[in-house]
């Protein structure tokens, strides 16, 4: 019965967005909106009766569109982009935070509200749905669009601090206070997590999705990518982080993958279909009675989030040193509340320290503003245009000269050959410490939550925790003594460097000597120390200790040089993931394309059942090396492949696109034919 139950409100939510979709389309409005009504045609709040027997089922199909959502994010998004708007997107998503959080706490007091409510009030309205601008900007077709780009790093530094909001406001709800200890300790470990999930994945997905895009199995591709995603959305909320954020992580680094076109073409179905239920799943919650009890509040909160938002976006982006177009249309497109702020409103439920009433409000404000968010996108240009004719000529050339200024900001002189190594390596020791550490707190977890296959050994709780600890420190030693290695370095770098003849004089030898001798050991001890407080918890007995301390260093005197090589080889790994050329899309090409090319030429060659080309890879022609042209796209069974990669495989019936000379061209099209 609950597989039918389940298969009803499945198809009823498919059925019901779909005709009302259909009538969106056919109007030309944004489909989320469709989405959203169809939603509250079905939901449990509109008369005559329900549709559906299950909201939780419903819910749990939700969630995964939130995942596949945050993953295609990801997938558009790259770390070397998000990199690029990095600085600005911080200014931006701390200034909106700081002033809707602030402006949530004075409304909620206006209203005569607890000081509980209006705190929590303060962080739903601070956080902008990332899914619902995502879709958006995609039915649009504005993603690509820079400012799109820029938005889209506000929403990760949103979520990202979204998630230290949440466990600030769990310490504050069962404390009454917020220590500093616990600020630091919440942003060290959500650190930690970010930098292993971030340098594991670089090294090993890309060269992964690389391996199994080899087998020509789109069906295997899709497996992987989806069990990757799963994955690592899983671990995040094992270890108490949102899905979304592991969702967008593991998207962001299969982004770096060259078959990343092959990626986003198998994921979009798939991701289209459960975000529809994400949508329908926010328009079940909308309850009219509600709304119309507390419809002043609503509407008020309402025109705070798009005013203020607008505004303190849009200032922050200036801020952080974008003209004032890109500025306007940033901060019109994130006027709206979401799905975290449900989370953080369902906390203080949980927690029994906010009111009944303050969650339906959440619902409706965001359902409110997701309404408006299209209208405000799509007007965005309006304005900008509206706002360089009516402003001032004296502010328009100031915020032009800023802007200018900004930009020369980010030119200055590069520093030093020194400078650039000590902030290298000092880098590479941190990452170095963020990946021990992760080690360890995982050692900590296995031994506090004692899985099953752990119990399955029958251990005492000492020896398990022993041999945790052992497991822990030997997996961190390559960590370990390259950190050392580093440290040496520095010691040299920094003696050389620091220390001059003029002000040592005959001495300058000596303080050389000693200040590259004590670095590393002083580097060394603390680095030591740290590991032992780290691992307090799982520390044998004393006599113990140090028969374990005596074998760890003689493990690392004998594969001292095997340590240093699976190190090296995974640091070349990560650097050669970052080295080669950034995937493109098709708009990229394109673009690209008639600025070097401009006296090539572009022709289709189709491979047919006779062609020696036919099931051969491209690299196996070897093209460029015989004519001199070049393959820049393929037409399939009426998909295009736009920079396919050499290890992809021509087909009967592909429709291959050349760029080259005229004489290029005629000599590849007889190869290929």
């Amino acid at each position: 019965m609950h597989t039918i139950a389940f298969l009803q409100d499945l198809a009823a939510v498919m059925i019901v967005a779909g005709l009302v979709t259909i009538l969106f389309h056919r109007f030309k409005q944004p489909v989320v909106l469709g989405y959203i009504l169809a939603g509250f045609i079905i939901g449990p709040h509109t008369p005559p009766f329900s549709l559906i027997t299950s909201e939780e089922s419903i819910n749990t199909l939700a969630e995964i569109g939130v995942i596949l959502l945050m993953f295609s994010l990801g997938l558009e998004f790259s770390l070397r982009k998000l990199k690029k708007v990095g600085g600005t997107a911080v200014i931006a998503a701390l200034l909106e935070i700081l002033v809707m959080g602030w402006v949530g706490y004075e409304l909620g007091r206006l209203f005569k509200w607890s000081n509980s409510d209006s705190l929590f009030l303060g962080a739903m309205l601070s956080m902008s749905s990332t899914t619902i601008i995502i879709k958006v900007l995609a039915e649009l077709g504005r993603t690509k669009d820079s400012f799109a780009q820029l938005i889209f790093g506000i929403l990760i530094i949103e979520d990202i601090l979204g998630i230290v909001m949440i466990a600030l406001l769990s310490g504050i709800a069962t404390t009454g206070s917020l220590s500093a200890g616990t600020v630091g300790v919440t942003l060290g470990k959500l650190s930690v997590f970010l930098v292993v999930i971030l340098v594991v994945g670089l090294i090993t997905v890309p060269r992964l999705i690389g391996y199994v895009a080899k087998f020509k199995s789109n069906e295997m591709l899709l497996i992987t990518t989806l069990g990757l995603c799963f994955g690592v959305s899983l671990l995040a909320a094992k270890v108490g982080y949102s899905v979304a954020l592991g969702a967008f992580i593991i998207g962001a680094i299969i982004a770096e993958a060259r078959e990343i076109h092959r990626i986003e073409t198998l994921i979009e179905p798939v991701r289209d279909m459960f975000s529809a239920v994400f949508f329908v799943a926010i328009g079940l919650l909308i309850e009219p009675h509600m709304l119309m009890t507390h419809w002043m509040p609503i509407l008020v909160i309402t025109l705070a989030v798009v005013c203020c938002k607008v505004i303190a976006c849009a200032t922050g982006t200036f801020l952080g040193g974008y003209d004032s177009q890109t500025s306007l249309r940033v901060g019109m497109s994130v006027a709206q509340i979401g799905e975290f702020s449900f989370i953080i409103a369902s906390l203080g439920v949980t927690l029994k320290v906010t009111s009944e009433f303050l969650y339906p409000i959440a619902v409706a404000v965001s359902a409110i503003t997701t309404l408006l968010t299209p209208y405000l996108i799509r007007s965005a240009d309006g304005v900008v245009v509206r706002f360089n004719r009516s402003a001032p000529r004296s502010l328009v050339h100031s915020m032009s000269l800023y802007t200018q200024w900004i930009g020369k900001l980010g030119h200055r002189s590069q520093p030093g050959l020194a400078a650039k190594l000590t902030r290298r390596w000092i880098l590479q020791m941190a990452l170095n410490v963020a990946l021990m550490t992760g080690i360890f707190i995982a050692a900590d977890y296995l031994a506090r939550e004692n899985p099953g296959w752990l119990k399955k050994l029958n251990w005492s709780e000492e020896s398990v925790n022993t041999a945790l600890w052992l497991v822990a420190v030997i997996m961190s030693l390559p960590l370990f003594i390259a950190t050392s290695r580093k440290l040496g370095a520095l010691g040299l770098l920094i003696a050389e460097t620091r220390v001059t003849q003029a002000a040592a004089g005959e001495r300058t030898a000596a303080i050389r000597s000693v200040v590259a001798q004590v670095i590393p050991i002083a580097g060394t001890a603390v680095l030591g120390f740290y590991v032992l407080v780290l691992t307090s918890a799982l520390l044998p007995g004393l006599e113990v200790l140090m028969v374990l301390l005596l074998l760890v260093a003689l493990v690392a005197w004998l594969l001292r040089r095997s340590f240093i090589k699976v190190y090296s080889q995974a640091q070349a790994a990560l650097q050669e993931t970052f080295a080669q050329p950034p995937p493109e899309t098709q708009a990229e090409v394109m673009a690209v394309l008639p600025a070097l090319f401009r006296d090539a030429h572009l022709e289709t060659c189709e491979i047919t059942s006779t062609s020696p080309a036919g099931g051969k890879l491209i690299h196996e022609l070897k093209l460029r090396t015989l004519t001199g042209a070049s393959i820049v796209g393929i037409e399939r069974n009426g998909r295009s492949i736009i920079n396919p990669s050499p290890d992809e495989e021509l087909q009967c019936g592909d429709k291959v696109l050349l760029l080259g000379s005229s004489r290029q061209l005629e000599a590849s099209c007889k190869i290929l034919k």
